[in-house]
């Protein structure tokens, strides 16, 4: 793990290579597909149990009074995110094939990520409890706002069709499972609120649809259409995404005059996409399409992201400590 850090190579992200991988070599088929898809949606419920048991809930209240900050991370998770998403269906057929531009509008419509904004907002020295709020918001709001954002874009725009019922189970397999965490807080949120338990689930849970996805891509044959070219177009157009959003964020919380702490919450939790929510909408949203394919470019754009921020984060970090020949005032308009 010391030489992973050293490298700065993720450890989850080579796990969901490797589970990638498995999935070309031995997918899931028959009643071993039928198996692990009861075992993902366990997995998922589970792991939001625990959202909902580690949710202080008068943490949560007080945190609500700062209403601009967590609409501006809001607007930017589900404005400015899709709007951008429906700008970039001008890529298809000639950059993107209809299905990766599925993917790409579906990781804009998706949630913000809740450990790692969390996570890059203390060590870049932001305003924390703002993080913990604005991305728990992100991830509650989004249990709602992606399925319909999905059904009114994507109806149109990618070609896909959502049945509403598809709401009924993303509210039943993650939203109920929540709700239950809070009340069982009470009691056993010492235990179920443990982070090496969410850390576990969390991880095992993306795995798990990954696998699954993957699976269905390998069975279904529909990778073999899809070229060096084409992946790595996609790539750059989820690094260029980032980048444009990173920037409007950016400028969008200096010209509301955000302090640096609430700027930083801004920038990392309006910036980021959850890829532990996303995977389970998708394979929700979109039984009956190749959801392989589909997830992709939440995948590169999650690691991505990772990389990205944690640059920006060491970046902030530094700012924020002056030199012995500089003083905090000149530090502080550095950043």
């Amino acid at each position: 793990m010391q030489l992973l850090a050293k490298l700065r190579i993720d450890s989850f992200m080579l796990g969901i290579l490797a589970t990638v991988a498995l999935a070309a070599v031995v997918p899931a088929r028959g009643t071993a597909a039928d198996v692990l898809d009861w075992a993902t949606k366990i997995a998922i419920a589970v792991l939001f149990l625990l959202y909902g048991a580690r949710l202080e809930p008068r943490e949560a209240l007080a945190g609500l009074k700062h209403w601009r900050l967590h609409v501006t991370v809001l607007s930017a998770t589900f404005i400015v995110f899709p709007l951008l998403g429906l700008a970039l269906r001008l890529l298809v057929p000639s950059v993107l094939t209809p299905d990766l531009y599925t993917g790409v509008l579906f990781l804009c419509l998706v949630p913000s990520t809740v450990q790692s904004s969390i996570a890059f907002t203390s060590m870049a020295r932001g305003n924390v409890a703002g993080a913990v709020v604005s991305a728990s918001l992100s991830n509650l709001i989004g249990v709602f706002a992606t399925p319909l954002l999905v059904m009114a874009c994507m109806s149109t725009t990618a070609g896909v069709r959502v049945s509403p019922s598809a709401i009924g189970a993303i509210v039943i397999q993650l939203l109920l499972p929540f709700l239950a965490g809070q009340l069982l807080r009470p009691r056993l949120g010492w235990l179920l609120g443990h982070p090496a338990a969410t850390k576990t689930v969390d991880r095992g849970s993306v795995y798990l649809v990954v696998y699954s996805a993957f699976s269905a891509g390998v069975t279904e044959g529909i990778w073999h259409g899809l070229s060096a070219r084409v992946l790595i177009s996609t790539a750059l157009i989820c690094a260029a995404l980032l980048a444009v959003v990173l920037a409007i964020t950016s400028t969008t919380s200096r010209l509301l005059g955000f302090s640096r702490e609430d700027r930083i919450v801004v920038t990392f939790c309006g910036s980021k996409k959850s890829l532990a929510t996303g995977l389970p909408m998708a394979s929700v949203l979109f039984a009956g399409h190749p959801v392989g394919l589909i997830v992709l470019p939440l995948m590169l754009f999650h690691q991505i992201q990772l990389f990205t921020c944690a640059v920006l984060a060491q970046r902030y970090a530094r700012q924020s400590e002056p030199s012995p020949l500089e003083s905090p005032t000149i530090a502080s308009e550095l950043v």
